[in-house]
C-alpha cells in the first residue's frame, strides 16, 4: 500500500470587500477559492488544491513543491 504524501502550500487570505473572504495559493497559479467564514474559507483552498494537484496529475504535469519561505507583512510610509 502507497503511503499519501503530504504537501504543504501557503494560501492567502484576502478580506472580500462583501464580506468572507478569497483565497489564493501563489505556488499554483491560478488556485483560488473563497468562503464566508475563515473556517470556510480554509477548508475550500483545500479542496481546490486537491483538485489541482489531481489535474497535474491527470495530465501527467509536474507537482510544484513549495520551498521553505517566510512570510511577512512590510509597512512603508507613504507621501
Amino acid at each position: 500500500m502507497k503511503e499519501a504524501k503530504i504537501l504543504t502550500y501557503t494560501a492567502v487570505f484576502e478580506r472580500a470587500p462583501e464580506g468572507g473572504y478569497i483565497v489564493s495559493v501563489p505556488s499554483l497559479p491560478g488556485c483560488m477559492s473563497q468562503g464566508e467564514t475563515f473556517e470556510e474559507a480554509r477548508e475550500n483552498i483545500k479542496d481546490a488544491i486537491a483538485a489541482y494537484l489531481e489535474v497535474l496529475k491527470e495530465d501527467n504535469e509536474e507537482i510544484p513543491v513549495e520551498r521553505d519561505s517566510v512570510t511577512a507583512t512590510v509597512s512603508v510610509r507613504a507621501g
